[in-house]
């Protein structure tokens, strides 16, 4: 087993001795270079760990437990998929594709082949290690070659300046490090069914596009890629892939502490992105993957440990592995805050996990099988594998769901049901929040509306990424900014982005019948004659259900104001003062009160893209004339 080219603890220490040294001579030590390492708990940690790396699985010499998986229906097309790759020629990326993005700022052609071809290493390894035959070796060992021959294993998208494309830096990004926990868990997965070439090459990129670049940051031995502090999934995902892949192929025990070490220490970061109380404001999509991240690096440290080190065990961790189910509507719809997809789900496999982990009795979820083919190779193979969920026993609290309502206080964020008792099918996810949340939208005040399992007024979530979503054109686009949302244009202006920009609790009431939540949101408006503009959420369970929404605005002089809703349904007015929204089976009925002047409603399709989803509709209630005073009320109420 090779060992790293640099070991990180003899660095370490030398790096430790300059500082010293040039502390002593009363030279200026730059803070960054001083290294984040406790030596004492390299060693404690190193004496947890086994003599040889391990990564999630079993190698390929297990036969039963290979043999087991064969007969899991989930695993049967595998070889069939692999048999397939050996017939098709793996696809050309040019650096041309690579350099689209740096052109025109489209990802997703470079994306799509990237992902064909580093796709291919899950499937060859898999259909290896089932059949056991070395049909499939070569074919393997071939996409090593090609993919330890690019420019750059990080993403277009995470290198606009080509620097990385150049080989003037080698930084760590989201692709770069899933591509390296895949490629080293390969080589622990084969081990010496590979030619020996191989897996020299595949140790020797690690050790240059990863393992080198990444200590040299934690001991200050060169700028820290901004995502080791950041505090969005970025920290978690890198975390994950580095350390994975460390602890899959690193001889030494004191070098592969070394990775653990600094995934305790760095890992608080991402945490550090939610409240305490366990909201998301990356949507459920990036907890899904950020989170779900996370939960692989700790089962991976956990199994590394025995056990000793786990990070599920960090303060507010148990909060935010409550969030999916907390932020459910109502019947598996969720609302598509931040940069998410309308139709996001929870991980099926994480919530097995997190429930089984926490005890949370979520029996629908525990009791799933997740042994499955799907996924990553790594993730494949922490799920199809014992580990620590599996083997916990199933709860014996089975759990009545999140009730009646789930409030995220620090975040503003309320999600309200029916309840038991209740004949209503109406669900609502009201937000607070504020401008310069994770993936940000401008949507300080917005809601979401779901009539059974029909989310007929909404927030239309994510567009397709190009260069525009991540750059100072952000808001350029319609569904990002506050036009997309069903909230206040006023005085003719959107809201404004940052963290000033936010929903203020005046005040919340919660009984059986009744939620109501009222915010104070003109701090998302720079507009200088508002004097006040609050807006109250009344949620009933009362009946058939209905939620009120009403927007009271003060200006010192007369401005023009106006509300909107947001839907992806069909809609039709039904007479001056009244609005249905529909679909094939569902309606709301919406009735507008107007004080302070006329109104009147104009519908605009929404001109972005979302992908292959249709456009959204935005109708607008704007008053026909400046105002001083208004009160706009929307009552909103199956059909």
């Amino acid at each position: 087993m090779p060992k790293m080219l640099k070991s990180p603890f003899a660095l370490a220490v030398a790096t430790l001795s300059v500082v010293l040294t040039c502390s002593a001579a009363g030279q200026k030590v730059v803070a960054r270079d001083v290294p984040e390492i406790d030596q004492q708990r390299i060693k404690s940690i190193a004496a947890m760990l086994p003599a040889k790396p391990r990564g999630f699985g079993s190698p390929i010499t297990d036969r039963d437990a290979w043999n087991d998986l064969a007969r899991n229906d989930s695993f049967k097309s595998i070889i069939s998929e692999a048999e397939k790759l050996l017939k098709e020629t793996i696809p050309d990326q040019p650096d041309d594709l690579f350099l689209e993005f740096s052109r025109t700022g489209n990802r997703t052609r470079w994306q799509r082949i990237a992902g064909l071809r580093r796709g291919r290493v899950h499937t060859l390894v898999l259909a290896e290690c089932l059949e056991n035959k070395g049909r499939f070796l070569p074919a393997f060992e071939e996409i090593v070659r090609v993919l330890c021959s690019e420019r750059t294993w990080v993403m277009p998208a995470h290198d606009a300046e080509l620097r990385n494309f150049n080989g003037t830096s080698i930084d760590i990004d989201l692709g770069s490090s899933a591509l390296a926990w895949s490629l080293a868990t390969a080589d622990y997965l084969l081990g010496d069914k590979l030619s020996h070439e191989t897996r020299e090459l595949i140790h020797q990129n690690l050790n240059r596009r990863i393992f080198e670049p990444y200590q040299d940051m934690v001991l200050g031995k060169r700028e820290k890629n901004w995502w080791l502090t950041g505090t969005n999934n970025w920290n978690a995902v890198c975390l994950a892939g580095v350390t994975g892949s460390a602890l899959a192929v690193i001889d030494s025990p004191r070098d592969r502490a070394f990775f653990i070490l600094a995934a305790e220490n760095y890992s608080k970061h991402f945490l550090e992105g939610f409240t305490d109380d366990g909201y998301c404001s990356e949507g459920l999509g990036y907890w899904n993957y950020g989170f779900g991240y996370y939960c692989l690096l700790s089962e991976m440290i956990y199994q590394a440990t025995g056990g000793k080190v786990d990070l599920l065990q960090e303060p507010k961790v148990k909060q935010i592995a409550r969030f999916a189910s907390e932020i459910e509507i109502i019947n598996g719809v969720y609302p598509a805050f931040a940069d998410c997809s309308i139709n996001a789900q929870p991980g099926s496999r994480l919530m097995y996990y997190l429930s089984r982990r926490f005890g949370m009795g979520l029996r629908s979820w525990e009791e799933i099988n997740p042994v499955s083919a799907s996924g990553s190779l790594y993730d494949c193979m922490m799920y199809s594998f014992p580990n620590s969920a599996s083997r916990t026993p199933v709860a014996q609290r089975v759990s009545t769901g999140p009730g009646m309502r789930s409030w995220f206080e620090q975040a503003g964020i309320l999600i309200c049901r029916p309840g038991s008792s209740s004949s209503s099918r109406l669900g609502a996810a009201l937000k607070g929040g504020h401008n310069q949340e994770h993936h940000n939208h401008n949507d300080v005040g917005s809601f979401v509306v779901v009539l059974n399992d029909k989310p007929l007024l909404l927030d239309p979530g994510a567009e397709v990424y190009t260069a525009r979503t991540f750059s100072s054109r952000r808001y350029e686009s319609n569904v990002l900014n506050s036009f997309g949302h069903p909230v206040p244009v006023v005085a003719g202006k959107l809201q404004r982005t940052g963290s000033q920009a936010r929903g203020r609790v005046v005040a919340h009431d919660f009984t059986d019948s009744t939620d109501t939540l009222v915010l104070d949101i003109s701090s998302a408006y720079d507009v200088a004659e508002l004097k006040k503009l609050q807006r109250k959420f009344v949620y009933s369970r009362l009946g058939a259900g209905a939620l009120s929404v009403t927007d009271e605005v003060a200006f010192s002089k007369p401005c023009d104001f106006g509300t909107a809703l947001i839907t992806f349904s069909q809609w039709k007015k039904l007479s001056d003062s009244s609005l249905m929204i529909y679909d094939q089976k569902e309606a709301l009925h919406v009735q507008i009160e107007v004080t302070g002047a006329d109104f009147k409603v104009e519908a605009e399709s929404i001109e972005e893209d979302l992908g292959a989803r249709r456009k959204p509709t935005r109708l607008g209630i704007n008053l026909s004339q400046p105002v001083t005073g208004a009160v706009i009320s929307l009552t909103i109420s199956p059909n």
